[in-house]
């Protein structure tokens, strides 16, 4: 897997768009990274930036986007909600794939090295790139903030890691790291008051806050572990907010910190009217909160993931101050390439249009994905049915479950969609490499066979999916809403055929596979298959005709 890291600065600049697009132009030159979010806000003066790439041209892309900040951002005239110690205030890299949190920060480190040595900015590391854990804490090194900083970096403990041990009136400090996916999350509420505000992330914050006891002081532990959170006031909302940082959305998710606010705050007379994210967000996040809200209404879970993120968006106020665009703040979203859903993604009437043109794909096999995907939702209909049917409220969660099963089936079987014809396509990329010398028609023999392999498990993949999903079209004819026992009945139909029309395609391109080994043995797992599907389809329909009566 390709090494693949995050990059998420913080610029002191939240309201000139023209210095904001100038930083990120520098982003974008860097060929192997891609910019996905910039976040500015006006009342925190204050732009987040996301981008994300191989680990070399991340940190070329990080050095640049630096650079440039530092000669269009003036700390001393800036003003701003938010802590802040410089142009660029914090810079923390994170690891999406194929690399580790070691690994991660020390390309943390290398950047801030030549932060510090080439353009001279004082540099602290923190989190997973700071060797000395007393200064690893993002909120103590900029404890004091830029006006603070000119006396601080004068103290030996306060040394920078990096670059002179001199303040940069213009340009400030800077931090760079290394961290887990941490998730920037405001909650409104329905006062102006900063100090209502902040007694409220003090009761939630992990850190708490100080209170005397019999004459000593102690410190009181917040209710949420992994939170950070302070309140302020918005100037351009005109209302006050808790200001959280998820440092572990594992330990805290979303949907509970929203919660605890929200009970926090009523019993302090506050109520919560919605809340912000800032910058990119994990989609599980978001799922995991749509089916949290199904669940406290007892509705089904097994929705799909548009639904999810909207029952999300709406039960958190997530669209109060302005549209939540799904497609533009989920990084899975983001990250995405097209080409890997322009089957799925067309209409019905144009799917139909381009499997009936003279073009080879989509095939079989694409459609035997699609035919699978029809037959799991099928079931997944009735099972959602069955879960909110009037008198079936005890089993509302039996039937919610079933569909979570089912959704998950389907969107798998939808994937594998595109992914067939992907497989086709490789092949025929790989019939066409030259063949002129010795050592293309080698390359250009062990690129077919490697194609070829990946096309055999595609629809030996639809085949385990489509028959897995036979469950769940089974226990619905047997025990979900008897008046959609028909809709079961046809969705074992479907499961059926996309097994038996996916093996074709198995057995049809496994004949052109030298590892005959290989061979022999995925061919004698389909037939197994096959086999158990058509007894399951038996067995349904005999369920199915025993209800319908006639």
């Amino acid at each position: 897997m390709q090494p693949l890291i995050e990059c998420v600065p913080n610029f002191s600049e939240g309201a000139d768009l023209v210095i904001i697009k100038q930083i990120t132009d520098q982003v974008e030159m860097v060929e192997g990274v891609r910019l996905l979010n910039v976040d500015p806000g006006k009342a925190t003066n204050r732009t987040v930036v996301t981008f994300v790439g191989n680990p070399e041209a991340v940190i070329e892309a990080a050095f640049l986007a630096i650079k440039k900040a530092g000669e269009l951002i003036d700390m001393s005239r800036h003003k701003g909600e938010h802590p802040r110690m410089g142009a660029t205030d914090v810079c923390p890299l994170i690891p999406i794939s194929g690399i580790s949190m070691e690994e991660t920060a020390q390309y943390a480190q290398r950047l801030a090295k030549r932060v510090g040595e080439e353009l001279h900015i004082p540099v602290y590391l923190y989190e997973a790139a700071q060797p000395d854990k007393k200064r690893s804490n993002l909120s103590v090194i900029r404890a004091g903030e830029y006006e603070g900083f000119f006396k601080k970096i004068k103290q030996p403990e306060w040394k920078p890691d990096f670059g002179p041990a001199e303040f940069d009136i213009k340009r400030g400090g800077t931090v760079i790291g290394a961290r887990d996916f941490l998730v920037a999350y405001n909650v409104n509420l329905n006062t102006t008051s900063t100090r209502r505000a902040n007694a409220i992330a003090f009761d939630v914050r992990e850190a708490g806050r100080n209170v005397v006891e019999n004459g000593v002081k102690v410190n009181k532990p917040g209710s949420l572990k992994s939170v950070k959170a302070i309140g302020w006031y918005i100037e351009e909302y005109g209302i006050a907010q808790i200001s959280m940082n998820l440092t572990n959305i594992n330990v805290t998710p979303i949907h509970i910190a929203f919660d605890e606010v929200c009970r926090k705050a009523d019993a302090r007379g506050i109520r919560v009217t919605g809340s912000e994210l800032v910058g990119l967000v994990p989609l599980k996040a978001l799922t995991d909160a749509g089916k949290y809200f199904l669940r406290k209404q007892k509705r089904s879970t097994g929705v799909s993931e548009k639904e999810l993120i909207k029952i999300a968006v709406k039960s958190m106020g997530l669209d109060e101050l302005g549209p939540f665009k799904p497609e533009e703040r989920i990084i899975e979203y983001m990250l995405r390439n097209k080409a890997d859903t322009k089957l799925v993604t067309m209409t019905l009437s144009d799917f139909a249009d381009e499997t009936a043109s003279e073009s080879p794909a989509p095939g079989g096999g694409s459609i035997s994905a699609y035919v699978g995907a029809l037959g799991v939702s099928l079931a997944t209909m009735v099972a959602n049915l069955s879960s909110h049917k009037k008198g079936w409220d005890d089993r509302w969660d039996e039937f919610s479950n079933w569909a979570e099963k089912g959704e998950a089936l389907k969107s798998e079987l939808v994937r594998l969609v595109d992914a067939d014809t992907k497989a086709f396509n490789q092949i025929m990329s790989a019939f066409g490499l030259p063949k002129s010398t010795d050592e293309e028609k080698a390359a250009r023999s062990k690129a077919i066979q490697e194609a070829t392999k990946f096309a055999i498990e595609i629809p030996f993949k639809v085949m385990q999916i489509a028959y897995a999903s036979m469950e769940v079209i089974k226990a619905m004819a047997d025990t979900g809403n008897p008046n959609s026992v028909s809709d079961a009945g046809v969705g074992a139909l479907c499961a059926r055929s996309a097994v038996m029309g996916a093996f074709m395609n198995v057995r049809i391109n496994a004949a052109g596979y030298e590892d005959k080994a290989y061979v022999t043995n995925i061919l004698n797992k389909g037939r197994e298959i096959e086999n158990n599907a058509i007894a399951l389809e038996a067995e349904i329909l005999k369920i199915v005709d025993g209800k319908i009566g006639n």
